[in-house]
């Protein structure tokens, strides 16, 4: 065995996946039961012990295991050695606990621009004319010095649109109100569903996911999925976001001896589930253009017809579990399965597909010069890691001597759309404030004028005003004889 290669399985002859053509992607498909789990769980373990980081997400919560040495079992020791397992022993592998809740692991979080429209659009389930509506908010954000991280921030530039369509639709087109309240309502929907606990800083650093441990074995990332698969479309399109942003940000890296990420996409169907042309076309982009970067993408699904044939036609290592043909559809899913393998002699595919049993699986890995070996039955090695799942107190300690501890739990708030735009309307409610003041100084500056320049007293107001004045006048003339008399009178005693 080459120390560049992953032991799979044994039939007639071993079954390796090796590590040069690992980047080359893969699939592990079957139906419930068969056996997916623990070949996810043994690639993930070789792909560790040749150092390179693995990322899968766990939806049931046992793949939590790997990160605990298995229990001695001597039905297992004794599959393992015949298989060939060389110095086969338990042990356990270094994980890194993440979840989109932070709940079961570190927070996983990506700012709104780092999303943007196309997938924020899927996720919304947006039909074209409202993702154009979506893309237009960004230019008008990106134009405007407008940070979107967060849920906020988003949502208040879809309500800041909302009270300015006719300045947005100078510059950027027609906008209505009644697009922007679906926006709206769409948005209240994520953040009931959980997703503004996902958007936000501080932002998944992609190095991170890619880290060996002193001694050279490579990080397993895992994802806490149980609850974020209930949000089926949140889950494919976080997925689907950090594929996305691997291919964007890594550098290119042509053929090496090992891969430099390799990333499991369970329940892969649900990335493809009535998924737009645009998206799949970018999806199809992403498979076929990653591999170049270094990162392995391994599809894990029950049904080989779950994904696209121009997806499955980029998968050349595969792990077939077995099916069942119940239904036409299912007979059909075995020929496509069996279609797709290189022939062995002797080997009926599409019959064996139906009868094989748990830890059962065919196998075809790329070989010398890239092509696919011939298709072998094989039992699949046991692994050296605990099947299932660990205790509360047991991730609690991984997560607690885990390097990312300090580096992502406290979520930081800096300043962005939401309180520039609060801003914004504060400056504009007050220059509205000022001007209905202005607008009433002037008013009542008017209307004191007017009462100034009044115009002449009627007949019966001047007669009034007469009275007034004569009877004030005699009540003068009769209070000043009323002292003259006294002064007189003092006077004339004083004489006397």
């Amino acid at each position: 065995m080459s120390s560049k290669q992953i032991l799979i399985g044994k039939g007639e002859a071993p079954c390796f996946l090796e590590g040069r053509y690992a980047n080359r992607h893969g699939l592990i498909a079957g139906a419930t039961g068969t056996g997916k789990t623990i070949t996810l769980q043994i690639l993930a373990e070789g792909f560790s012990d040749l150092g390179v980081p693995v990322f899968l997400a766990d939806i049931k919560g046992d793949v939590a295991g790997i990160s605990q040495a298995g229990t001695e079992n001597p039905k297992l020791a004794e599959r393992a050695a015949k298989i060939g397992v060389d110095d086969y022993r338990m042990q356990a592998y270094p994980v890194v606990f993440w979840d989109v809740f932070g709940e079961q692991g570190h927070p996983v979080r990506a700012t709104i621009s780092d999303m943007g429209p196309l997938l924020l659009a899927r996720l919304m389930d947006l039909n074209d004319v409202q993702e154009g509506v979506l893309t237009l908010l960004f230019k008008y954000a990106d134009d405007n010095g407008l940070l979107l991280l967060d849920l906020k921030d988003l949502r208040a530039l879809v309500s800041y649109a909302v009270d300015n369509t006719a300045e947005l639709g100078k510059d950027y087109g027609n906008v209505t109100k009644q697009t922007l309240g679906i926006l709206q309502r769409e948005l209240l929907t994520l953040e009931t569903q959980g997703a503004d606990r996902f958007f936000g800083e501080p932002a998944l650093k992609l190095e991170d996911f890619m880290q060996t441990t002193i001694e050279g074995r490579g990080h397993i990332n895992i994802l806490a999925a149980d609850k974020l698969y209930q949000q089926p479309r949140l889950y494919a399109t976080f997925l689907l976001w950090l594929l996305s942003e691997l291919f964007e940000n890594l550098p290119e890296r042509g053929d090496a001896e090992l891969p430099r990420l390799v990333f499991f996409f369970d329940e892969a169907h649900l990335l493809f589930n009535d998924a737009p042309k645009g998206l799949l076309e970018k999806v199809e982009q992403v498979v076929r253009l990653i591999r170049s970067k270094g990162v392995g993408i391994y599809f894990v699904t029950q049904n080989p017809l779950d994904l696209p044939d121009t997806v499955l036609g980029q998968l050349g290592n595969r792990v077939q579990h077995a099916l069942r043909a119940f239904t036409p559809r299912d007979q059909k899913a075995v020929k496509a399965a069996a279609e797709t393998f290189r022939a062995k002699p002797g080997l009926d595919v599409a019959t064996t597909i139906t009868e094989m049993g748990v830890g059962e699986a065919l196998i075809s890995t790329l070989v010398e010069g890239g092509i696919p070996s011939p298709v072998e039955r094989a039992k699949i090695r046991p692994p050296r890691s605990r099947m299932g799942a660990i205790t509360p107190e047991e991730r609690a300690a991984i997560m607690q001597r885990s390097p990312f501890r300090s580096a992502y739990q406290e979520t930081l708030d800096r300043e962005s759309a939401h309180e520039m735009l609060s801003q914004r309307t504060q400056q504009q409610a007050t220059a509205a404030q000022e001007k209905v003041e202005a607008v009433a100084l002037e008013k009542a500056a008017k209307t004191a004028s007017r009462t100034t320049a009044k115009e002449p007293d009627t007949v019966w107001e001047t007669a009034a005003k007469s009275a007034v004045r004569a009877a004030s006048s005699e009540m003068g003339r009769s209070i000043g004889r009323q002292l003259l008399r006294g002064l007189l009178g003092s006077l004339s005693k004083s004489m006397r």
